[in-house]
């Protein structure tokens, strides 16, 4: 095996692979890159047995074929503090990586790609075409609310659903819930639903970086798979039974408020300096054509703001972790926001003022 490479062209794809690898491993090849070179083709593949991912670079000089696996952390690095317009000559020399570029060369042990682990293709039941720019507000709009290390590993991931034309994503924590819709040329009409984990999503979304650019969804029985011109990105999907999101959506909420989304976030941000640090928990009081936000904390100081809203109904104190609510308004892009509440002790629907393709759940606290 034997190639050479301009060390931009080699470090775009090789940044995105080695982020997939796991630091520490208990499989040695595992913090390992898989390089494969076939005709004018370089392809690099990072795994840590959940999520897999395959760069494609087209080689602009002939090579020798072959493949091996070397370091990804430490192959990175060299790419990184070569100059700009190196070029970098990449060789295999009795089981080892000799890597040359300029005066500057270095020896890189290497283990056999027949050590590197493959994610099985399994039958893809489900295939669809999607916008990468829609793909990724839809992961943007709903992936902070995925739990991080729950009990219900279920819930550390996003539920995608595919129904009638639709691709829908839900994520929850179980104190809050994330959903956004967008419309999908799929021409499925069952309903289909995969979970995939939180680190697959967050690799995804990396990848999505072409707003003009297609990527292609395969949704298999363990695995989703999406590619790009320039990628393949696998991912297992977690094996469990997503919550019925459907029955959390609050139904009956007869208290509409419409804020000023930019005025509401700065209050929130304000009143949350003297919240109490560790459950974040603030007062909202609701009266006609006005809202009061209020914070306290254990050292007895307070903080207190009055915002003009759109509401005309009977006042309403309800308590709310601002994180959650702040977190919701860093997504939503509308000038207007909507808030429906029923009482102190419902959840409330915040949801873009003109827009219904997104929806967001956050429950109360008890102040």
């Amino acid at each position: 095996m034997h190639f050479t490479i301009q060390r931009e062209a080699l470090l775009k794809p090789l940044q995105l692979v080695a982020g997939v690898v796991e630091r520490r491993q208990t499989l040695p090849v595992l913090s390992n890159v898989l390089l494969v070179v076939q005709g004018q083709q370089l392809s690099l593949t990072g795994t840590d047995l959940e999520v897999e991912l395959v760069g494609r670079v087209q080689l602009e000089e002939p090579a020798e074929p072959g493949e091996i696996t070397v370091p990804a952390r430490k192959l990175m690095d060299i790419c990184k503090s070569l100059p700009n317009d190196a070029l970098i000559d990449i060789k295999l020399d009795e089981q080892k990586i000799i890597v040359k570029a300029g005066r500057s060369r270095f020896t890189l042990s290497t283990l056999p790609a027949n050590d590197f682990p493959t994610v099985e293709e399994g039958p893809g039941s489900l295939t669809c075409n999607l916008e990468q720019s829609r793909l990724r507000r839809l992961i943007e709009r709903t992936s902070f609310a995925m739990a991080q290390q729950d009990v219900r590993y279920y819930l550390n991931g996003m539920l995608l659903e595919v129904s009638a034309d639709t691709l829908r994503a839900v994520a929850t924590d179980g104190h809050r819930l994330a959903m956004c819709s967008m419309r999908a040329d799929i021409g499925h009409a069952d309903r289909h639903q995969v979970i995939v984990p939180r680190k697959g999503i967050l690799e995804l979304a990396r990848l999505l970086t072409e707003p003009d650019g297609m990527v292609s969804i395969v949704l298999g029985q363990h695995h989703i798979r999406a590619t790009t011109g320039e990628f393949t990105f696998t991912s297992k999907l977690v094996d469990g039974k997503f919550p019925d999101y459907e029955r959390v959506l609050p139904k009956g909420g007869d208290k509409l408020v419409i804020g000023d989304r930019q005025a509401l976030r700065e209050a929130f941000s304000r009143t949350a300096i003297l919240s109490n640090e560790k459950y974040r928990g603030i007062r909202l009081q609701l009266a006609n054509g006005q809202l009061k936000i209020q914070a306290n904390n254990p050292e007895q100081e307070e903080a207190e703001e009055e915002i003009s809203v759109d509401y005309n109904g009977s006042s309403l104190e309800i308590g709310f972790n601002v994180s959650y609510l702040l977190d919701v308004l860093g997504v939503m892009t509308t000038e207007q926001v909507r808030l429906i509440l029923s009482d102190s002790n419902s959840s409330a629907l915040l949801q873009e003022a003109d827009n219904d393709d997104s929806a967001y759940v956050v429950m109360p606290m008890r102040l």
